[in-house]
């Protein structure tokens, strides 16, 4: 069996020593770049490689030009992954131990902008596995025989700053802001230099998709959900944004486990927009 959204604890515990299979921890802390790796050496799930948001799967942020979590150039995503050992039979599990697996979900919607279909994020992620009584373990896998990763790249799956502008413009796409109510509102700023919106964008908190378990809603659920957020709208009409372009991805995984395909993200996210002055922002 094939996953390319999620996959259960069960399902995962079964292949732990498949040689087909990878599976990284992606844990991050914000504000303490180094936690997630300081966390993965004292306890991971068994033959797991640690993949770390700021150097593996981010490039430097230059304030007050990029996002925080810029994408890499895509020669670096490359060379990771060829470094990784990921063929096109690999099937990838990414898991990390926050609301949602939006750390995770960056590894997942990075192979699949790369064009590697076989990556599922772990239903649950940490938590769920410790709570099913599954072993870890401390040991640093070897890594697999370095390779050449061939991407068939996808870049429709991102949009730009000026892409979200034009299209809000026409009325051609919802935009959901996947970051907490009182963040979208204004109301408070904790992390970017500027407070508020994208104007005309939609609050669409992804911690709304996960159940009190820490596992996602069913399917049925979330159909309903996006169906009331963005009535009529297919994937490619459907644009996500966040903070920094990480926990949009998280709307991205929910909505593509509906069976839909997946929606546009901006990579850049909030704190891109508000680089630029001239931007508009709404707070309310």
């Amino acid at each position: 069996m094939k996953y390319d959204t999620l996959i259960s604890v069960h399902d995962a515990a079964s292949r732990i020593g498949d040689p087909d299979w990878l599976f990284f921890d992606c844990r991050y802390t914000l504000g303490d770049g180094g936690k997630g790796r300081r966390d993965y050496a004292a306890g991971h799930l068994p033959g797991a490689h640690f993949a770390s948001l700021d150097d593996d799967l981010a490039s430097p942020h230059v304030p007050g030009v990029t996002g925080r979590h810029p994408l890499p150039a895509k020669e670096v995503w490359v060379e990771t992954l060829s470094r990784w050992g990921i063929h096109p039979a690999t099937q990838i599990v990414a898991y990390d131990a926050g609301v949602g697996q939006s750390a995770a979900g960056r590894l997942w919607w990075m192979l699949k902008w790369a064009g590697h279909d076989l990556v599922a994020v772990l239903d649950g992620g940490l938590p769920c596995w410790v709570a099913a009584g599954q072993s870890l373990a401390t040991e640093t896998p070897s890594h697999r025989q370095a390779g050449r990763f061939v991407p068939r790249w996808r870049d429709d799956m991102q949009v730009s700053a000026a892409e979200v502008a034009a299209r809000l413009a026409a009325g051609s796409a919802t935009v959901l802001d996947a970051r907490a109510v009182e963040r979208f509102r204004g109301d408070v700023e904790p992390i970017d230099p500027v407070a508020g919106h994208i104007p005309g964008a939609i609050s669409a908190p992804f911690t709304a998709n996960i159940t009190p378990s820490g596992l996602m809603a069913p399917a049925s659920t979330l159909v309903e959900r996006f169906d009331a957020l963005a009535p009529g709208r297919q994937a490619e009409d459907v644009i996500l944004y966040c903070g920094s372009g990480v926990s949009a991805i998280q709307n991205a995984l929910a909505f593509a486990h509906t069976g839909r395909g997946i929606p546009r993200l901006y990579p850049g996210s909030w704190s891109e927009w508000v680089t630029d002055p001239s931007r508009p922002v709404a707070r309310s």
